[in-house]
């Protein structure tokens, strides 16, 4: 057993909509600087490990020396998946990444990544316990000790709980932060001066429409405007944005873990913010919004589940993107109406908008000078 690290990357999911399909070949891009950026550490890293169902993929990435391509299993298991992969090359140190490969992951953050691999013999290393998707862990072997979870959201939290491996948790960057959940994602790195060569060119071939986020960005980079940030927000971005722009902040932060705690699985995300558009309407809410903020970032996963809504990946990315005529189910198309009509900008994604994006768009401010705290 080779005591080096192998990398295990999934890639791709069910068949796709027309929207993902616009996303794809930016997907395919990041992927691809990612792999080059991991092969760049021969003395670390053993293979990396693709696993995908995307014909595309299986075809390009066989030819790159040092990528072992795997087709994945239908129906799919994240666990098994993982397992089969950990037990099939006999992996005693593990890189796991989601299928959003990190756009920003820097060469520093790899490297300690793997010097912490390396020098621990039993450890698990996250991004975020409670919504885990890249995770670093050693021995291997642990995930036979564990229930295999059916999602990534857990795997660092099961590895601890159930495996027994110490944890630690990365310091917060956008580059173990940021990933691309969502359109908005996608908007947000074409939006930033920092990612791969590829990935650059696939932006610029893309059509993405940055309107409305570079209408955002301009309320940012102004002095003590006001921001609500609404949805799973943790502290760790407020701080952030709070040492680097010059905002005054509204936030209402909810449901934070809704996921890997199994509320959302279970029907019990409850928002109050989702109350307020019950009692109130939708009409009024933004008006309320108008008069609170100058701009807006909306994790509107959360009213969703708050709204027992269960939009499909298409309806979802329709929203993200402003694109309501085409949205069939009524509350999300007045929603999404609603917003792109708003006086104010206002910005709809997932929770990678509210962590990792906006702490990403915080970053290439402060690269630009726009600096300051209340």
């Amino acid at each position: 057993m080779s005591h080096k690290i192998n990398v295990v990357i999934f890639e791709g999911g069910a068949s796709l909509s027309s929207v993902e399909k616009e996303l794809l070949q930016v997907r395919k891009a990041v992927l691809q600087d990612n792999i080059h950026q991991l092969l760049q550490f021969p003395r670390a890293v053993e293979r990396v490990v693709l696993v995908t169902n995307y014909e595309e993929l299986l075809r390009e990435a066989s030819f790159i020396p040092g990528v072992e391509v795997h087709r994945s299993t239908y129906p799919f298991h994240f666990g098994k998946e993982l397992y089969s992969m950990v037990a099939h090359y006999r992996m005693e140190k593990v890189l796991y990444l989601g299928s959003a490969v990190f756009p920003l992951l820097s060469r520093e953050e790899l490297n300690n990544i793997f010097n912490l691999l390396l020098s621990e013999d039993a450890v698990v290393c996250t991004n975020n316990v409670q919504s885990s998707d890249l995770v670093a862990f050693s021995p291997g072997e642990t995930l036979g000790r564990i229930p295999l979870p059916a999602m990534d959201n857990s795997l660092a939290v099961d590895l601890r709980d159930y495996g027994n491996l110490p944890m630690e948790l990365l310091p917060p960057t956008s580059g173990v932060l940021f990933d691309l959940d969502t359109p908005t994602d996608y908007m947000v790195l074409g939006c930033l001066s920092t990612s791969g060569p590829r990935t650059r060119e696939a932006l610029r071939s893309s059509g993405l429409d940055l309107s409305p986020l570079e209408k955002a960005i301009e309320v940012l980079e102004g002095y003590y405007l006001e921001a609500a940030l609404v949805g799973r927000v943790g502290a760790p971005v407020i701080a952030h944005i709070n040492n680097h722009l010059k905002l005054r902040l509204r936030i209402f932060s909810e449901e934070r873990g809704m996921k890997a705690l199994g509320r959302l699985e279970a029907g019990e995300v409850e928002s109050l913010l989702g109350h307020l558009m019950e009692s109130a309407g939708l009409a009024p809410f933004f008006n309320y919004l108008e008069r609170v903020a100058r701009v807006a970032f909306i994790d509107s996963r959360v009213l969703f589940a708050h709204f027992k809504l269960n939009p499909s990946v298409e309806e979802r990315f329709l929203s993200d993107l402003g694109r309501w005529e085409q949205i069939k189910d009524p509350w999300i198309k007045e929603f999404t109406r609603l917003s792109t009509e708003c006086d104010i900008p206002v910005i709809l994604g997932g929770h990678s908008l509210v962590s990792g994006g906006l702490w990403a768009l915080t970053d290439e401010l402060a690269g630009r000078g726009v600096e300051g705290s209340l």
